[in-house]
């Protein structure tokens, strides 16, 4: 059976790192068997849908190298969902509700204050046929809720979880249409994994009890079809925490627009999420190939999933020193070339640092004040520089056996006077990229400065 994983998001905002982390381990389950990735734009909710949200989701999934094999939007199946709503009221699965929000929340505290779970108590199944159309002729339009089988265990043996057993009489019968006639999440959802031959759903431990339900919704739908369709397998994986607990309302809401001013690569979130939450240890794995050999989801845990800024940062830093020069070229400053990237690579955290580090080969420099033994000696440096295939090696070896100066001594006046700083790259690769004319100025005007 080819496997079928769907992200589906709510175009209502920009793609934070949860639901990241969501998408790319569904499209990391369907390339794992050579399956198929679908996504599903869930934008039922005309009011707070925006299409610039669409094109978001699709650019920053872009971004990250997962785009989908299939899209779909829910806007354009209202259709469908009429007719498996129509199904079920004729299987009597669904039912008008005409109670207010007040007067569900009175219900759910007597419930509590009586010891009873806080569900709903099916009070408009009472309701008679005049006493429906008694509420409806005062301009009390109903909502609908799906009739659960209260007599029914639902067990599933869920891919994260291990086996899951809900009993359903203590489950409340979950509202799928409004009384507006918009629908929610649950309904639309179950049609949709159907349709389109879903065969895996991957999402949040949060789901848990949705997919309860759900389970009941897709057997209802499929014996309504008159069907033999089999349900979707689930895995329910741990929630992102910070790593000092909870996730911080800045971490939540990271998305690829924050990385990407960040400087943080694509393969880094990658690397990052792929084991996020599992046994495997995070590395800076830039090949989405190996992420894929051992992605399992027996390896995915409980706990929760400690995600750490500084981590990412790591990941990032190995990732960009990895990265070779045609992977860059594009995003270098004007002028520097393979070298040159070679040069400052060592030294950066983020490809957009490039910049900075150039700028010591094109100059100008701020060079310290130096000592007047430091400029005597960075004098002699300037009569003493010769230029050579390893120009930096010749004049320090020079230098050493004309002073008797060596380490620190030896290298960091040289240092100051060619880039101004105390660090940096290796000069060996930089004072070529310098040339000879720039670096016997630089080490003239430190001497006599």
């Amino acid at each position: 059976m080819t496997t079928v994983t769907r992200f589906a998001p709510s175009p209502t905002g920009r793609l934070h790192v949860g639901n990241i982390r969501t998408a790319l381990h569904n499209w990391m389950l369907a390339r794992k068997t050579g399956g198929k990735f679908i996504l599903r734009i869930d934008d039922t909710d005309a009011e707070r849908s925006r299409e610039e949200y669409v094109d978001a989701i699709r650019a920053d999934l872009a971004w990250l190298g997962m785009l989908p094999d299939d899209e779909a939007r829910q806007s354009e199946r209202l259709a469908k969902y009429e007719e498996a709503f129509a199904s079920l009221q004729s299987a009597g699965r669904v039912y008008p509700c005409y109670e207010t929000q007040q007067e569900l929340e009175l219900k759910r505290k007597i419930r509590l204050g009586r010891g009873l779970p806080p569900i709903y108590d099916r009070g408009a199944l009472e309701l008679s046929e005049e006493d429906r159309a008694a509420k409806e002729a005062q301009g009390i339009v109903p909502h609908w809720r799906f009739m659960l089988d209260h007599d029914e265990q639902i067990a599933w043996n869920d891919g994260v979880r291990g086996p899951q057993k809900f009993d359903a009489a203590q489950l409340s019968d979950p509202v799928v249409r409004r009384a507006d006639g918009s629908w929610l999440y649950m309904l639309p959802s179950a049609v949709d994994d159907l349709d389109m031959g879903i065969t895996h759903v991957l999402r949040g431990e949060d789901h848990v009890s949705n997919t309860a339900v759900q389970i009941q919704m897709f057997t209802a739908l499929i014996a309504a079809r008159d069907e033999t369709q089999q349900i979707p397998s689930f895995a329910h994986e741990a929630l992102l925490v910070g790593a000092e607990g909870k996730l911080s309302k800045r971490l939540g809401s990271l998305g690829c627009d924050a990385f990407r001013e960040r400087g943080i690569e694509p393969e880094a979130i990658i690397a990052l999420l792929a084991r996020l939450g599992t046994s495997l240890p995070i590395e800076p794995i830039a090949e989405i190939e190996a992420l894929l050999e051992t992605f399992e989801l027996s390896t995915f845990g409980r706990a929760p999933a400690k995600l750490d800024d500084a981590e990412l940062d790591r990941i990032n830093t190995a990732l960009v020193h990895q990265m070779e020069f045609s992977q860059v070229a594009d995003r270098l400053p004007q002028g520097m070339d393979e070298a040159g990237w070679h040069a400052i690579r060592p030294n950066l955290a983020h490809v957009n640092e490039a910049g900075q580090w150039w700028a010591l080969v094109t100059g100008p420099v701020d060079q310290p004040e130096f000592t007047q033994d430091d400029r005597a000696y960075l004098a002699e440096a300037a009569s003493t520089l010769v230029w050579s295939d390893d120009p930096w090696r010749s004049l320090t070896g020079a230098l050493k056996d004309t002073t008797g100066r060596k380490g620190k001594p030896l290298f960091l006046p040289l240092r100051q006077a060619l880039t101004g700083m105390d660090h940096g790259p290796d000069m060996a690769e930089l004072l070529p990229l310098i040339g000879e004319e720039e670096a016997h100025a630089r080490l003239t005007k430190a001497a006599t400065s």
